[in-house]
C-alpha cells in the first residue's frame, strides 16, 4: 500500500504567518499549496469580492479532494475563521481516509497589528487597516483545545 497523503489546514488571522508557514510546508512536505489571496490577486480580482472568493475556495476544496485521492499532500491557506469551515474540511478528509492537521497560528493582537503595519508599507497584496483587523478578530472563531484534539 502506498503512502497516505495528508491535508494541512492553516488557521489564523491576517499577518499570523500562514503564508510563511505554507511556503515552508510546500517545500518540506512536499505539498500542493492553495492560497486564495494569491490567486485572486493574480487574476486581478478585488480581494474583498466575497462572492468570487467563495467560488474560488469551493473550487479549491474540490481540487484538494482530487489531489488527496491522487496521493498528493495539500496545504490549504484559507485562514479558516469559522469552526464550521474547519469541521467541513476535516470531515471531507476523514471520509477519504486521509489524516488532517490543523495548524493554528495564535498570534497576539498587538503583534498582528505590528506585522500588519510592516506588511502595509512593504509587500501587501491589499492594505488592511487596524480597524479592519479589530473587526476580523471579533468574528474569528479560534479553535479551543477540544477542537484541536480532533486533528491528527
Amino acid at each position: 500500500m502506498g503512502r497516505v497523503p495528508r491535508l494541512i489546514l492553516l488557521c489564523g488571522l491576517p499577518c499570523a504567518g500562514k503564508t510563511t508557514l505554507a511556503k515552508r510546508l510546500e517545500r518540506e512536505v512536499p505539498a500542493v499549496r492553495l492560497c486564495p489571496d494569491e490567486w485572486i490577486s493574480d487574476l486581478g480580482v478585488d480581494l474583498f469580492d466575497e462572492a468570487f472568493r467563495d467560488r474560488l475556495e469551493r473550487r479549491f476544496r474540490r481540487l484538494a479532494r482530487d489531489l488527496l485521492l491522487l496521493g498528493q499532500d495539500v496545504v490549504l491557506e484559507f485562514g479558516f475563521w469559522s469552526r464550521a469551515e474547519r469541521d467541513e474540511l476535516r470531515d471531507m478528509a476523514r471520509a477519504l481516509g486521509v489524516p488532517v492537521q490543523l495548524r493554528f497560528l495564535d498570534v497576539p493582537f498587538d503583534e498582528l497589528v505590528r506585522r500588519l503595519d510592516v506588511r502595509n508599507r512593504t509587500d501587501a497584496l491589499v492594505v488592511i487597516t487596524e480597524e479592519q483587523m479589530a473587526g476580523y478578530a471579533q468574528v474569528f472563531e479560534a479553535p479551543d483545545e477540544a477542537e484541536l484534539s480532533q486533528y491528527d
